[in-house]
Protein backbone atom coordinates (compact mmCIF):
# COMPACT_ATOMS: atom_id res chain seq x y z
CA UNK A 1 0.00 0.00 0.00
CA UNK A 2 1.77 3.58 -0.58
CA UNK A 3 1.82 5.98 1.92
CA UNK A 4 1.50 9.56 1.68
CA UNK A 5 4.47 11.22 0.85
CA UNK A 6 4.18 14.29 2.73
CA UNK A 7 3.81 13.30 6.03
CA UNK A 8 6.71 12.51 7.87
CA UNK A 9 7.67 9.41 10.20
CA UNK A 10 6.51 11.65 13.53
CA UNK A 11 2.81 12.32 10.76
CA UNK A 12 3.94 15.85 10.55
CA UNK A 13 3.99 17.35 7.50
CA UNK A 14 7.40 17.48 5.45
CA UNK A 15 8.45 18.48 2.06
CA UNK A 16 9.02 15.89 0.15
CA UNK A 17 13.43 15.31 -0.46
CA UNK A 18 13.93 14.92 -3.95
CA UNK A 19 17.70 15.10 -3.65
CA UNK A 20 18.74 11.58 -4.47
CA UNK A 21 16.26 11.60 -7.29
CA UNK A 22 17.62 11.26 -11.33
CA UNK A 23 16.87 14.45 -13.42
CA UNK A 24 14.63 13.71 -16.26
CA UNK A 25 12.39 14.73 -18.72
CA UNK A 26 9.50 15.87 -16.91
CA UNK A 27 5.80 16.45 -18.57
CA UNK A 28 2.54 16.65 -17.52
CA UNK A 29 -1.16 16.95 -18.69
CA UNK A 30 -4.49 17.91 -16.87
CA UNK A 31 -7.93 18.91 -18.28
CA UNK A 32 -10.69 21.43 -17.01
CA UNK A 33 -14.00 21.23 -17.62
CA UNK A 34 -16.48 24.30 -17.92
CA UNK A 35 -20.22 24.20 -18.67
CA UNK A 36 -21.38 27.65 -19.84
CA UNK A 37 -25.02 28.06 -20.50
CA UNK A 38 -26.74 29.38 -23.42
CA UNK A 39 -26.66 32.82 -22.57
CA UNK A 40 -22.65 32.83 -22.51
CA UNK A 41 -22.85 30.14 -25.44
CA UNK A 42 -24.88 33.01 -27.86
CA UNK A 43 -21.65 35.46 -27.32
CA UNK A 44 -19.44 33.14 -28.72
CA UNK A 45 -17.89 33.97 -32.25
CA UNK A 46 -14.80 33.12 -34.05
CA UNK A 47 -14.08 30.73 -31.15
CA UNK A 48 -13.81 33.25 -28.24
CA UNK A 49 -16.02 35.10 -26.00
CA UNK A 50 -15.46 38.83 -25.64
CA UNK A 51 -16.54 41.00 -22.42
CA UNK A 52 -16.06 44.28 -21.12
CA UNK A 53 -13.35 42.56 -19.14
CA UNK A 54 -11.53 41.27 -22.52
CA UNK A 55 -11.41 38.02 -24.33
CA UNK A 56 -12.07 35.64 -22.37
CA UNK A 57 -10.47 32.39 -23.43
CA UNK A 58 -6.96 34.34 -23.98
CA UNK A 59 -7.18 35.50 -20.51
CA UNK A 60 -7.54 32.60 -19.40
CA UNK A 61 -4.81 31.17 -21.14
CA UNK A 62 -2.34 34.09 -19.79
CA UNK A 63 -3.71 33.23 -16.31
CA UNK A 64 -3.63 29.63 -16.45
CA UNK A 65 0.51 30.13 -17.59
CA UNK A 66 0.85 32.69 -15.10
CA UNK A 67 -0.82 30.57 -11.97
CA UNK A 68 1.06 27.08 -13.10
CA UNK A 69 4.22 28.89 -12.94
CA UNK A 70 3.33 30.23 -9.12
CA UNK A 71 1.78 26.61 -8.36
CA UNK A 72 5.15 26.47 -5.38
CA UNK A 73 3.61 29.50 -4.00
CA UNK A 74 -0.36 28.65 -4.13
CA UNK A 75 0.40 24.76 -2.67
CA UNK A 76 1.63 23.83 0.74
CA UNK A 77 4.98 21.53 0.23
CA UNK A 78 5.36 21.46 -2.98
CA UNK A 79 8.37 22.26 -4.79
CA UNK A 80 9.24 25.92 -6.63
CA UNK A 81 9.90 24.94 -10.15
CA UNK A 82 11.30 26.44 -13.21
CA UNK A 83 9.13 25.64 -15.82
CA UNK A 84 10.60 25.07 -19.03
CA UNK A 85 7.02 24.95 -20.83
CA UNK A 86 4.27 25.43 -20.55
CA UNK A 87 0.83 25.38 -22.91
CA UNK A 88 -3.05 25.97 -22.40
CA UNK A 89 -5.34 25.34 -25.40
CA UNK A 90 -8.99 26.13 -25.11
CA UNK A 91 -11.90 24.65 -26.86
CA UNK A 92 -15.31 23.79 -26.99
CA UNK A 93 -16.06 19.82 -27.10
CA UNK A 94 -18.85 18.21 -28.95
CA UNK A 95 -21.49 18.77 -25.74
CA UNK A 96 -20.24 22.75 -26.20
CA UNK A 97 -18.45 22.38 -23.38
CA UNK A 98 -15.28 24.62 -22.33
CA UNK A 99 -12.25 21.89 -22.53
CA UNK A 100 -9.34 23.32 -21.17
CA UNK A 101 -6.02 21.56 -20.95
CA UNK A 102 -2.36 22.69 -19.72
CA UNK A 103 0.62 20.91 -20.62
CA UNK A 104 3.60 21.50 -18.43
CA UNK A 105 7.17 19.95 -18.47
CA UNK A 106 10.90 20.50 -17.83
CA UNK A 107 13.79 18.62 -17.05
CA UNK A 108 13.89 18.24 -13.15
CA UNK A 109 14.00 15.98 -10.35
CA UNK A 110 9.99 16.07 -9.36
CA UNK A 111 7.30 16.25 -11.96
CA UNK A 112 4.79 18.59 -12.62
CA UNK A 113 1.57 17.47 -12.14
CA UNK A 114 0.57 20.16 -9.98
CA UNK A 115 1.72 22.68 -12.01
CA UNK A 116 -0.11 21.21 -15.19
CA UNK A 117 -3.78 21.06 -13.06
CA UNK A 118 -3.14 24.61 -11.61
CA UNK A 119 -2.85 25.61 -14.77
CA UNK A 120 -6.10 23.97 -16.32
CA UNK A 121 -7.98 25.13 -12.82
CA UNK A 122 -7.10 28.95 -12.74
CA UNK A 123 -7.58 29.04 -16.46
CA UNK A 124 -11.48 27.78 -15.56
CA UNK A 125 -11.62 30.26 -12.87
CA UNK A 126 -10.87 32.94 -15.07
CA UNK A 127 -13.59 31.66 -17.77
CA UNK A 128 -15.60 31.64 -14.83
CA UNK A 129 -14.54 35.54 -13.63
CA UNK A 130 -14.74 37.20 -16.99
CA UNK A 131 -18.44 35.12 -17.97
CA UNK A 132 -20.40 35.57 -14.01
CA UNK A 133 -22.04 38.86 -15.84
CA UNK A 134 -23.80 36.98 -18.20
CA UNK A 135 -25.21 34.09 -15.70
CA UNK A 136 -24.39 31.94 -12.18
CA UNK A 137 -25.01 28.99 -13.72
CA UNK A 138 -21.91 28.41 -14.95
CA UNK A 139 -19.86 24.74 -13.35
CA UNK A 140 -16.61 23.55 -13.49
CA UNK A 141 -17.57 20.26 -13.63
CA UNK A 142 -14.10 18.42 -13.22
CA UNK A 143 -10.24 18.97 -13.29
CA UNK A 144 -8.17 15.87 -13.88
CA UNK A 145 -4.56 14.74 -14.54
CA UNK A 146 -4.60 13.28 -17.78
CA UNK A 147 -1.21 11.86 -18.25
CA UNK A 148 2.26 12.18 -16.80
CA UNK A 149 5.28 10.97 -17.94
CA UNK A 150 9.62 11.11 -16.74
CA UNK A 151 9.28 10.06 -13.17
CA UNK A 152 8.96 6.89 -11.16
CA UNK A 153 6.23 5.48 -13.58
CA UNK A 154 4.09 7.15 -16.68
CA UNK A 155 0.27 7.70 -16.18
CA UNK A 156 -2.69 7.76 -18.94
CA UNK A 157 -5.84 8.17 -18.66
CA UNK A 158 -7.37 5.03 -19.85
CA UNK A 159 -10.39 7.08 -21.25
CA UNK A 160 -8.62 9.27 -23.67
Amino acid sequence: MSEFTHIDAAGNPSMVDVSEKSITKRQAKARSVVVLDDAILEKLQNDEIHTKKGPVFQTAIIAGVMAAKRTGDLIPLCHPLGLENCQITIMLNAKKEVVIECMASLTGKTGVEMEALTGASIAALTVYDMCKAFSHSIIIKETRLIEKSGGKRDFKLDTE
